[in-house]
C-alpha cells in the first residue's frame, strides 16, 4: 500500500489501529479512576485528540465498557465523527 508516497504495509496500518485502540481506552481509564478519586483528570482535548488520531473503537470501548463521558453526548459525537472521517479517508484511497 502506498501513503503520502510512502510504502506502507496492512499490518502496520492495523498495528497502529489497535495501538491508538488501546491507548484510548488505557486514557478513559485513567481518567475514570482519576475522577472517582478526586485526582488530576485527562484533559477532555486529550481524549478528543486520541479519538481523531484513530483511537475511535478504544473510545467507543471506554464509553461502553466503563460507563465513562456516557452523559456527554460530545463524546460520542466525535468518536463517530472521527470513525466517519477515517472510513471517508480510506474508501476515498480506496477507490482512486
Amino acid at each position: 500500500m502506498i501513503l503520502f508516497g510512502q510504502t506502507i504495509s496492512w499490518s502496520w496500518v492495523a498495528g497502529y489501529y489497535v495501538t491508538m485502540t488501546f491507548v484510548t481506552l488505557v486514557l478513559y481509564a485513567w481518567d475514570k479512576s482519576a475522577a472517582q478519586r478526586g485526582a488530576d483528570r485527562v484533559r477532555e482535548r486529550t481524549l478528543h485528540l486520541s479519538s481523531l488520531a484513530g483511537g475511535f473503537a478504544g473510545a467507543f470501548a471506554g464509553q461502553a465498557i466503563l460507563r465513562h463521558k456516557t452523559r456527554h453526548a460530545g463524546f460520542a459525537v466525535v468518536a463517530w465523527l472521527a470513525l466517519l472521517v477515517h472510513a471517508a479517508a480510506w474508501i476515498g484511497w480506496w477507490m482512486r
